[in-house]
Order: C-alpha cells, then structure tokens, then sequence
C-alpha cells in the first residue's frame, strides 16, 4: 500500500519537471493509418553518435498516452545521440486487443519503409517499451506467432529493453492492473494470447528488463518471471533491479527521461546497456 500511494503522488514531481522540459529538436510526423492515434514521431539529432536506432512505444495503461505526450522522451533520446522513433497506437477501451499489437506491428514495418526511404540505415534497431509499451513490444520482439500474423521481421532488431512490464498476468496482481486489463480485452478473450511470457519463443534477441521492487502498481515478479521463461529457451536476459530513490511505476518507467545519467542510476543503465550493445 505503501508503494501504491508513492506512486500516486509521484505524478506532481513528474509533471513539474515536465513543464520545464526544453525542446531540443521538432519531429517530423508520419501516419501509418486513418485513425488519430495511428501515427509516430521522429526524431533527427543534430549529431548522430551511432547508427543505432530506437523504435519506442510508450506506456500509459493502454488506455492512455501518446507520442505527443511523450516528446520529453524523444527529445532527451535525440539529444543523446540516437534516432527514435516514438510510436503510438490505438487505445483502450474504445479499441480491444488485439488491436494495440496490431497497431504496434504495422507502425514498426512503415518505420523501416520509412527509414530506408531517407536511405538510412536500419541494420542496429533497440525496441523499447515502458509499461504497457513494454508489454506490446516484448510480444513483438519474442512472439514467432505475432511475427508471423503481421509480417514482422524481426532480423534488425539487436537489443529489447523493457522498464516495468506486465510481462505475466499474475493472479496476485494490484487492483488497477486488474481493472485496466478488463479495459484492454473483452470478456472471452484468451489472455494467454496476450501474455508475453506464455508467447515468448526462443530467438537471439538480447533483453534488458528494467524492474522496481518498490513499483507500487506492477510485481517485479512480473519480470522475473519473464526472465526465467527467456533463460529455459535460451534467450539472453538481464534483469536489472531499480536501485534509485524515485523507484516507482511512474518514475522509473518514463520520468527518468526529465533527469540526467548522473541523476538517474536507471538511466544511466538504459544508456549504457545501449552503448556496449
């Protein structure tokens, strides 16, 4: 309860540092359908230190967010060095899963067509995703069945890097993971089909898992669960315990991307991973 209500008060600290956020660079819109949420950012840095790329999908309990939203996000990534590509996606619970995969999927096949267009070089890709993004992205990233259903190929992909996932749907879960997958999924869904650690086939993926002890929404179980499961098929994992003071939901999963690396130890380990990817 403790972590719970840490959470819940974080929102203050994360929203005043957001409205002081500075924009590095303006990101250049692109849709990859007909609906409002069908669309991704871009994001150009002026000295490119790397011909890595990230292709991140945003979190907010399904329900919620957008690139828009997230611009901190892509402009401190920008800053760093690296093209970003912030994704977004059809939301609940106007739109049932599968749609947000599907989005998610689809939005990922137009970056590298758009990429390639701009003859860029989309060999070094690192899918991120915090919370709900890192749910959608991990089943792209391990799912064979996923891939198959919406043309993914996953063969540029090097690294996934997930920051407080609901990889398994555990029957201990907190009362609002409860409620927002009620939202996400109609009644006679199988949430097998959406659960990323029973979808998770082998492949030579690397992960990073991002996970709080103190989350105050998500179990770090959650993550190592997802952990073991990689480690029986022989997928490459790390799991990496949040070890700073801000270490709930919220705060570790995107309001580390209002602070520095020397502020952020998790950030610090985003980047870092990254670099000797």
């Amino acid at each position: 309860m403790n972590d719970y209500l840490r959470e819940s008060f974080s929102y203050f600290g994360i929203y005043k540092r957001l409205f002081s956020a500075k924009k590095y660079t303006s990101p250049e819109r692109v849709c990859f359908g007909s609906d409002k949420e069908q669309y991704f950012l871009y994001y150009e840095p002026d000295n490119a230190i790397s011909n890595k790329i990230i292709y991140w999908v945003h979190g907010g309990g399904w329900n919620a967010g957008n690139p828009k939203f997230f611009d901190y996000v892509g402009q401190h990534i920008s800053k760093a060095g690296y093209r970003i590509i912030s994704a977004g996606y059809r939301l609940s619970p106007k739109h049932k899963y599968p749609i947000q995969i599907e989005d998610v999927c689809s939005c990922y096949n137009k970056t590298i067509e758009f990429l390639k267009e701009k003859c860029i070089d989309t060999s070094q890709i690192i899918v991120v995703g915090p919370s709900a993004g890192a749910h959608l992205t991990s089943i792209m990233c391990y799912s064979k069945k996923v891939q198959e259903e919406y043309d993914v190929d996953i063969s540029s992909i090097i690294g996934f890097i997930g920051f407080g996932g609901p990889y398994s749907f555990r029957s201990d879960q907190s009362k609002t993971i409860k409620l927002l997958l009620g939202q996400l999924f109609e009644k006679e869904y199988s949430r097998k089909d959406a659960e990323p650690v029973s979808l998770m086939s082998k492949n030579n993926i690397p992960m990073l898992l991002i996970q709080s002890k103190h989350d105050g929404l998500i179990q770090y179980e959650c993550a190592e669960d997802f952990a073991l499961r990689a480690r029986e098929l022989g997928n490459t994992c790390e799991l990496y315990s949040v070890e700073d003071k801000k270490n709930t939901h919220s705060w570790y999963t995107a309001g580390l991307f209002l602070e520095t690396r020397e502020e952020n130890k998790g950030l610090d380990k985003f980047f870092t991973w990254i670099e000797e990817l």
